[in-house]
């Protein structure tokens, strides 16, 4: 459990570092999916050492931001499809 892995001091960087990151999401993207996704990402740098508020923050921050870009990519994905011309023949009604 993370609360036996690290000191009050960086699991305390750790909350207010996801918070932040959560801000970065668009709104109604806080679920916990995301939320869980950051949260790994927090604890993956505070694994490798820096457990520092800065260093939290700006590995939770890259996440949403990774976040972001893979929604926005669907979202121009979803787009072009539908500028895309059909491939199926039209109905001719026979």
């Amino acid at each position: 459990m993370i609360a036996e892995e690290f000191d009050s001091r960086t699991i305390a960087n750790m909350e207010v570092a996801l918070e932040r990151a959560c801000k970065m999401l668009p709104t109604g993207a806080e679920q916990h999916v995301y939320r869980r996704y950051l949260a790994s990402r927090i604890i993956g740098c505070a694994h490798r050492g820096d457990t520092t508020l800065r260093g939290l923050t700006e590995a939770g921050c890259l996440a949403a931001s990774e976040l972001r870009a893979r929604a926005q990519a669907r979202l121009t994905n979803r787009d072009l499809n539908k500028l895309r011309p059909s491939t199926r023949r039209p109905d001719t009604g026979r």
